[in-house]
């Protein structure tokens, strides 16, 4: 017997070496695509997240002082033309929202500290700022 006569039929049993090394460029080609364009994706929604952030704000303090009322202390952060508006909630024992206001930040100062008085429907136990956004 020769080696023509031991050697299966070309095709039958799987595919080439050559079709194989072919294969694995592509999906090589076709992974490093992929990865550029998500790498791009997750750097456009980082910067539009960080740039697109006009104003910020911190709670500083809050005081309960009645059964009907709560007293945030807000620091704010913003462009001196930019209008903002936060929202600040109280929040009972229980975690129930007991109160809730948002609160108009005119332009003028880049950054001012804010007092807010936040009316209650029951005695409230704690207040967080759920946030601050350009108004508009």
């Amino acid at each position: 017997m020769t080696a023509a006569e031991v050697r299966p039929p070309e095709g039958r049993y799987g595919r080439a070496a050559a079709d194989d090394a072919r294969s694995d460029r592509r999906l090589k080609l076709v992974g490093a695509v992929l990865g550029v364009l998500g790498l791009g994706v997750v750097g456009w929604f980082g910067y539009d997240y960080v740039a697109g952030t006009d104003v910020s704000g911190q709670l500083v303090t809050f005081r309960v002082q009645s059964d009907t009322k709560a007293v945030a202390t807000l620091e704010v952060h913003k462009d001196s033309q930019v209008t903002g508006v936060c929202t600040v909630r109280a929040v009972a024992e229980d975690k129930s929202v007991v109160g809730s206001r948002e609160i108009r930040i005119e332009p003028g100062k880049s950054a001012e500290s804010v007092t807010v008085d936040v009316r209650t429907l029951s005695r409230a136990t704690s207040v967080e700022l759920l946030g601050c956004q350009s108004a508009g």
